[in-house]
């Protein structure tokens, strides 16, 4: 099974990267990949630039890693209540390649976290409901509130253990749905 773990945020300290990195290692006899998004960094999406110079290649290398992925694990971070400008940019950029969807039906845990008690709801809400127009299969979503609380950064993992098997059996869920989808 190969697992595609995506932060939504381009900050080198990000909670959601950790938060995706943690929750990656809790799959049996998988294949990870972490996606940091700095090495995807384009223009912002403008309809001119995209008829004057096509889609970008960094879009269509991320179009391809989610085309190589079995199961995506996706941490957005939350910006004003919705997307960051670097995950936005990238989604953008991709729903622009003809005939594809964003994530291409690859079953998804959706995940968010930040150091407040909402834990990132506005944008799992927002990604809920959006990402499904663009191929995305949402199986699960996740959410991690107060991370400073909750998460041991120095053991890169959830302290708070009622959080802890909340995710672990969310994992469980999208490990068996692809299990079976491989048969």
């Amino acid at each position: 099974m190969k697992i595609l773990a995506i932060a939504g945020s381009n900050s080198d300290v990000s909670m959601n990267k950790q938060l995706v990195a943690y929750a990656s290692t809790l799959f049996e006899n998988a294949e990870v990949e972490v996606v940091d998004l700095n090495p995807f960094e384009m223009p912002i999406y403008k309809h001119e630039r995209e008829l004057a110079d096509g889609v970008p290649q960094e879009a269509h290398d991320f179009a391809s890693k989610i085309d190589g992925a079995n199961v995506l694990l996706v941490a957005l971070a939350e910006h004003n209540g919705t997307y960051s400008t670097a995950f936005k940019n990238v989604f953008d950029w991709v729903s622009r390649i003809k005939d594809r969807t964003v994530w291409n039906e690859v079953p998804m845990l959706l995940m968010a976290t930040s150091p407040g008690g909402r834990g990132g709801a506005g944008v799992l809400d927002a990604a809920s409901k959006r990402f499904p127009f663009h191929g995305g299969n949402v199986v699960e979503t996740f959410s991690l509130p107060f991370f400073n609380d909750n998460f041991d950064k120095a053991a890169q993992k959830i302290s708070n253990e009622e959080k802890n098997s909340e995710l672990k059996e969310k994992i469980k869920k999208i490990a068996a749905i692809e299990t079976i989808l491989e048969k």
